[in-house]
């Protein structure tokens, strides 16, 4: 097995260890493997390892991978879950499998008249900004019931759940708290009546207290492909 095979097999164990300590399913929380600055043959390997979702947050990047993979681009999910800006919505529409970074409606309004009516609808989750940091992207709590709603009404679009970022925390608990302000978030959207499945929440140095937390989707790249690249110029 390959060495990114071998991370793999190690964060699915881990994802698998957390969700025996939470009383959970495994089968629950899905990996998504966050192949950002590395390149097509990273994917390439880790999709021999029977990886098929990878996350891309920045678009040119992923675009460039997704025509680079064509040959396999039957057994990829490709999810955009980085900031959209308004310029980069129509290349998403017509070329990812999700969204992740929702965070006000236009974005939304533009990916869904953009999406071609041949393909599937653009599955998306509202990025929510549970901490409150001043310098994150996401709608806040309190506005993303509104969002949601306005959202699940746009055609070409299915709205799948909510991302989260929150900020790095010391230990297990604090971690496990944060994630649990977006759980909250996430059921009283469900509650209002809008069927949500998915809570993409945790990463590789808290996918655990995530998953504790409720999170059905964690996006790991480090802990898979080793210590970031830099960003291509």
């Amino acid at each position: 097995m390959t060495m990114i095979g071998d991370d793999l097999q190690q964060v699915r164990a881990r994802i698998d260890q957390a969700c025996a300590q939470a009383g959970r399913d495994p089968t629950a929380v899905r990996l998504l493997a966050v192949s950002k600055t590395f390149g097509p043959e990273a994917v390439r390997e880790a999709h021999a390892a029977g990886q098929a979702a990878f996350g891309e947050n920045y678009v040119q990047e992923g675009l460039d991978k997704i025509a680079a993979l064509a040959d396999l681009r039957a057994g990829l999910e490709w999810h955009c879950i980085g900031p959209l800006q308004s310029n980069k919505t129509r290349p998403v529409a017509e070329q990812f499998d999700w969204v992740h970074s929702i965070d006000r409606l236009k974005i939304a309004e533009r990916l869904s008249a953009q999406r071609p009516a041949h393909l599937l609808p653009l599955q998306v989750c509202l990025q929510v900004n549970v901490d409150g940091g001043a310098n994150k992207s996401g709608v806040p709590p309190e506005e993303a019931l509104a969002l949601a709603r306005a959202v699940a009404a746009l055609p070409q679009l299915q709205l799948r759940g909510l991302m989260a970022i929150p900020e790095p925390a010391p230990d297990f608990a604090a971690q496990r708290a944060l994630c649990l302000r977006a759980h909250a978030v996430f059921e009283a959207i469900r509650a209002a009546g809008i069927a949500l499945d998915t809570l993409s929440l945790g990463m590789s140095g808290d996918l655990e207290a995530a998953v504790s937390a409720g999170s059905t989707m964690v996006r790991v790249g480090t802990a898979i492909f080793g210590g970031r690249a830099r960003k291509p110029a």
